[in-house]
C-alpha cells in the first residue's frame, strides 16, 4: 500500500527508489483514501531526515495506506535542521490539537541524562501525552520517549548505566498474547543506544503495564500499556543498518568514551559492513501495529 508525506520531502525519492509507493502531497490533515490511517511523527531527533525515512519506510512497507503528518512541539527550535526545513514539512502541536490521529509516534531525543523536568518542552510534552488520550488511537514511543511517557504516566524513574548500552542484542519474547507479537518466534534482535533504563522492579502493579520483551543484557526492550492504548520501545528497531556504525565513528570523533558496538560489526571489525538482522522484526513489530490501527478504526466507523 501507499504511504503519503509532505510534498518534497526527501525521503519520497529515497522510499521510491527502495520500491516503497510514496506520495507527495501539499498539505496535510485530509486522508487522501477511505480507511487511510493517519499517524503523526513526533520528531525529537536531531537528524530529522533521517528519522523521517526510517519510519515512513516501516509505516510504507505494511498493509494499510498510510497519512504521516510531521510534528514538533510549539517552541521547540532545534538547531540540527534549518528553520525553513521545519516551516514547510512540519506541523507545530498547537496547529493540529484539535485534529484526531490513529497513531501517535514519540521519538527518542539526545536529553536522556537530563532530569525529565529540566528538558525545555517537558511542559508541552505532557500537554500531547494529556492529548493522545482523547485525540489518538495508540501511541509509539520511542527510546527517552518512552521512559518521558512512563515516567509521566505511571511515576515510573529512569536509572543511569555504568556505561552506555551499545549494539544489537537478542531479546526474549515475553507475552504472545498481545496483538502487537503476533507472529514472533522465541526471540529478536534490537539495536540498543542509550545511558539509562527503566527496571522492571520500578514497573507499577496492577495497572496494565505488561513486559513484551526484554534481554538478560540490557533489560527491559517493549512494554504494552492498555489503559493507556500505548507501547514503550526502550530500543530501536527503526535503526538502519549503519545507524550504530555512525554513532559509533561519532563519538569517537568527538573524544568520548565509546567501545565497539556489541554482536554488530563481523568479527568486531569496523571496517566490515553490518548485517542488519533486525528489519524483519522491525517490519512485523509495525505492520502488526498498523493492523491494531486498523482494526479499532474500523470499529469506531462501524
Amino acid at each position: 500500500m501507499s504511504i503519503v508525506l509532505p510534498n518534497g520531502l526527501p525521503a519520497l525519492d529515497m522510499l521510491a527508489q527502495e520500491g516503497i509507493d510514496v506520495r507527495g502531497r501539499p498539505g496535510q490533515g485530509v486522508a487522501t483514501r477511505p480507511g487511510t490511517l493517519r499517524i503523526a511523527l513526533l520528531n525529537l531527533m536531531p537528524v530529522k531526515p533521517v528519522t523521517e525515512a526510517q519510519f515512513a519506510r516501516l509505516l510504507g512497507a505494511g498493509p494499510y495506506d498510510v497519512e504521516l503528518t510531521l510534528l514538533l512541539p510549539d517552541g521547540y527550535e532545534p538547531k540540527t535542521v534549518p528553520a525553513a526545513y521545519l516551516r514547510r514539512f512540519y506541523r507545530r502541536w498547537s496547529e493540529v490539537r484539535d485534529w484526531t490521529f490513529d497513531g501517535l509516534i514519540v521519538t527518542g531525543a539526545p536529553v536522556e541524562t537530563l532530569p525529565f523536568r529540566e528538558v525545555l518542552y517537558w511542559n508541552q510534552l505532557t500537554q500531547i501525552f494529556d492529548w493522545s488520550q482523547s485525540h489518538v488511537g495508540n501511541s509509539f514511543h520511542i527510546c527517552w520517549a518512552a521512559q518521558a511517557a512512563l515516567h509521566y504516566f505511571h511515576e515510573v524513574p529512569k536509572h543511569t548505566l555504568p556505561r552506555k548500552a551499545f549494539g544489537v542484542y537478542r531479546h526474549r519474547v515475553r507475552n504472545w498474547g498481545v496483538p502487537l507479537m503476533r507472529g514472533f518466534g522465541a526471540e529478536l534482535a534490537i539495536p540498543v543506544s542509550r545511558h539509562t533504563e527503566v527496571r522492571a522492579a520500578d514497573l507499577p502493579r496492577g495497572r496494565g503495564v505488561t513486559v513484551l520483551a526484554d534481554s538478560p543484557e540490557t533489560g527491559l526492550a517493549l512494554l504494552a500499556d492498555r489503559p493507556r492504548r500505548a507501547y514503550y520501545m526502550f530500543n530501536h528497531l527503526e535503526y538502519d543498518s549503519d545507524s550504530l556504525a555512525r554513532e559509533y565513528r561519532r563519538d569517537l570523533a568527538s573524544g568520548k568514551p565509546v567501545g565497539l558496538p556489541a554482536n554488530y560489526f563481523p568479527d568486531d571489525d569496523p571496517a566490515r559492513t553490518p548485517v542488519n538482522t533486525w528489519r524483519a522484526p522491525a517490519r512485523l513489530l509495525f505492520r502488526n501495529w498498523l493492523a491494531e490501527l486498523h482494526g479499532a478504526s474500523a470499529r469506531v466507523a462501524a
